[in-house]
Parts: C-alpha cells; sequence; structure tokens
C-alpha cells in the first residue's frame, strides 16, 4: 500500500479571498486568449496551402500541444482560486501530473526539431525540402510525443510510489512533481536523483540542440554576401528565437538545476509563467513576427469580409 491518503490539498498562493478573485480572472482571461490564439493559428496554417510546409507543420503541433498544455492547469486553478475547492484527488493529482509531464516534455522536444528544421532551411536551403520530406516531419512529431510519454511515465511512477503519510498539502496550485515529492512522508532521495537526472538530461539535451543549431544558422548567416538575404534568413527565425529563449530560460530555472524549487512562493509564481503566459504569448509572437502568417491572415480576413 503506497498511500494512506485518497487526496491532496493544493495550498499554493493561498491568500486574502479578494486576491483569488484576481487570481481566478487572471487565469480564465489568460487561458481564453491561449485557446483563442492558438486555433486561430492552426486554422490559418490549415486553410492557407501557402503554409503547409515542415515550418508551418511543426508550429501547427505546436499550437496543438499549447492548448493541451494549458488546458491540463489554467481551468482546474481558476476554479480552486474562484470557489476555495483546494481539494484534488489521489487519481487526479496523478494523471494532472502525468499530462503536464506529457505535454511539457513534447514541447521541449518539438522547440528542439522546429530549431533543426531551421537549420536545414538556413544551412542547407537547397537540400531542404529532400531533407525535411514529410515522413520525417512526421516521425520527429511522434518521437517527441514518445520522448513525452516515457518523462512522464518515469515521473509519474516513481513519484506515485512514494507513501503519503502525514500532511496531505502539496505547496502548489498544481500537481508538480517536485511540489508532491516534498509531500510524501518516505525518502524521497532516489527521486529527486531521478527527477534531476531525467528533467535535467531532457533541458540540457534539447537546449544543445537549440544552441548547436542557431550557431550554425549564425554562422552561416554571417557569410552571406547581402543584408537583404541575412535579414531574411534571420527573419524567418526570429520568432522561435523568441519562444525557445522563454520556455528554456523557465524550464532551466525551475528543472535543470539542484535546489531551484526551495522556495516554494518563487515556483508558484515561475510556475505561472510556463503553464499559462508562455502558451498564450506563442501565437501572438508567431503572427507579429512573421509577415507569411500576417498575410495569409489578412486574406483569410477579406476573404470572411471582415
Amino acid at each position: 500500500n503506497h498511500t494512506s491518503t485518497s487526496e491532496f490539498i493544493l495550498v499554493g498562493f493561498r491568500s486574502r479571498p479578494g486576491s483569488q478573485l484576481l487570481l481566478s480572472v487572471l487565469f480564465s482571461t489568460m487561458y481564453m486568449v491561449t485557446v483563442v490564439g492558438n486555433v486561430c493559428m492552426v486554422l490559418v496554417i490549415r486553410l492557407d496551402s501557402n503554409l503547409h510546409t515542415p515550418m508551418y507543420f511543426f508550429l501547427e503541433n505546436l499550437s496543438t500541444l499549447d492548448i493541451c498544455y494549458s488546458s491540463v492547469i489554467a481551468p482546474r486553478a481558476a476554479l480552486v482560486f474562484l470557489l476555495g475547492r483546494r481539494n484534488i484527488s489521489y487519481a487526479g493529482c496523478a494523471s494532472q501530473m502525468f499530462f503536464f509531464s506529457l505535454f511539457g516534455t513534447t514541447e521541449a522536444f518539438l522547440l528542439a526539431v522546429m530549431a533543426y528544421d531551421r537549420f536545414a532551411a538556413v544551412c542547407n536551403p537547397l537540400l531542404y525540402h529532400l531533407t525535411m520530406s514529410k515522413r520525417l516531419c512526421v516521425l520527429l512529431v511522434m518521437g517527441s510525443y514518445l520522448s513525452g510519454c516515457v518523462n512522464c511515465t518515469v515521473q509519474t511512477a516513481f513519484t506515485f510510489g512514494l507513501s503519503f503519510c502525514g500532511s496531505k498539502e502539496i505547496n502548489h496550485f498544481f500537481c508538480d512533481v517536485a511540489a508532491v515529492i516534498q509531500a510524501s512522508c518516505s525518502d524521497t532521495f532516489v527521486n529527486e536523483l531521478v527527477r534531476l537526472a531525467v528533467c535535467g538530461s531532457i533541458t540540457v539535451g534539447t537546449a544543445s540542440v537549440v544552441f548547436l543549431s542557431y550557431g550554425y544558422i549564425i554562422l552561416t548567416v554571417a557569410r552571406m554576401p547581402s543584408a537583404e538575404s541575412r535579414h531574411k534568413a534571420f527573419s524567418t527565425c526570429s520568432s522561435h528565437m523568441m519562444t525557445i529563449c522563454l520556455f528554456f530560460g523557465t524550464a532551466f530555472f525551475m528543472y535543470a538545476q539542484p535546489g531551484a524549487t526551495s522556495s516554494p512562493s518563487k515556483s508558484n509564481t515561475i510556475s505561472i509563467f510556463y503553464t499559462v503566459v508562455i502558451p498564450m504569448l506563442n501565437p501572438f509572437i508567431y503572427t507579429l513576427r512573421n509577415e507569411e502568417v500576417k498575410e495569409s491572415l489578412k486574406k483569410q480576413l477579406k476573404r470572411k469580409g471582415v
């Protein structure tokens, strides 16, 4: 029997009723903007045949992931803050952790895949469509999800293999791995080691692919003869560079270094950033900084008579 409790209590951001209402409105608003923005991005890509390229295939998958990723956390958090019902069942907590880890890890791998795609486009433009074949693109996305499945299975199994016999309080607003481990009455040394090893290797490994890809991109662009060609090359990468800086910056702080989550209030605050803020910002980053998406959006709005 691994546990003597049937539920946990999420105590993150527990404060005055006025603050709880504000948090509920904030989470609800950001979640609605996230869903609308990412659904619009998916529709724009699907409806415009000019955007049926590897880059936009990956971007469509990123938008889908952002909707799923945010949906695991934001709606429940908004209800918790609004109604004050902080109890979450043992099975509900395990499910939330599983899907949060699945979508979060998949997004890290997908961003690395997108960096490789930009490397192929800028550094080997003549072979780009041969290199990034439809079959390879599908395999890379499937591989990202498979990697996410492996990580979330390992993390959830190790965490819920612990005993929870003392306090049922989890010092977070959702069932994050580190926060649930801290609520256990078992020896958590192995779990902490596994968490640091797995999350650290995923964060460092995917970030390394990103940095290597962009290293080669920068060298290639620097050798280009004209300013116009350099600007064009960088413009295809700038949106993705902003997204990876936001995602990997917070991921590294939270999961890839020892003691990063020792301050619960800091951990809760940073978690808002990567669970709802980044998924909300991604469609705006890719729309405002991408001429092809802007042109496609204008054409489709004009077609609808808007």
